[in-house]
């Protein structure tokens, strides 16, 4: 059975940025570190109550170490990224994947080799 990947809001997002780019376990300490200005204006307080957050929401694990926890991602990135972008074009697009890709193709400037890249990967759907 899949795990159920818990729904981030942007500042969580941020933290778990924090504990994804660091090698884990992670310390508050050391995402309060990672998170200082200019990346957030935010206290130590207030990154620790998101790091409590997300453990409650089930996307980061910890562990007592004397008196420190350690910290590690519950969930990949790679699993927030696609649920985050199925609730996206589900609100905004009714679910039309096509619709959202066609959008952003028009509205956004493409360099020649993202341009390659999309046509390898709509050949490659075409033949599927």
């Amino acid at each position: 059975m899949a795990k159920r990947v818990p729904s981030i809001s942007d500042a969580e997002w941020q933290v778990m940025d924090a504990v994804w780019e660091a090698p884990s376990p992670v310390t508050a300490s050391e995402v309060v570190a990672r998170l200082a200005p200019p990346r957030t204006g935010w206290s130590p307080r207030t990154v620790k109550t998101m790091l409590n957050r997300l453990v409650n929401k089930g996307a980061l694990g910890f562990r007592a170490d004397g008196k420190r926890y350690l910290y590690e991602p519950a969930v990949t990135r790679d699993a927030c990224v696609r649920a985050q972008s199925r609730s996206f074009l589900s609100r905004v697009f009714g679910g039309a994947t096509g619709a959202a890709l066609l959008h952003f193709v028009e509205q956004h400037d493409l360099t020649a080799a993202e341009i390659e890249q999309l046509k390898r990967v709509l050949e490659q759907k075409r033949g599927q």
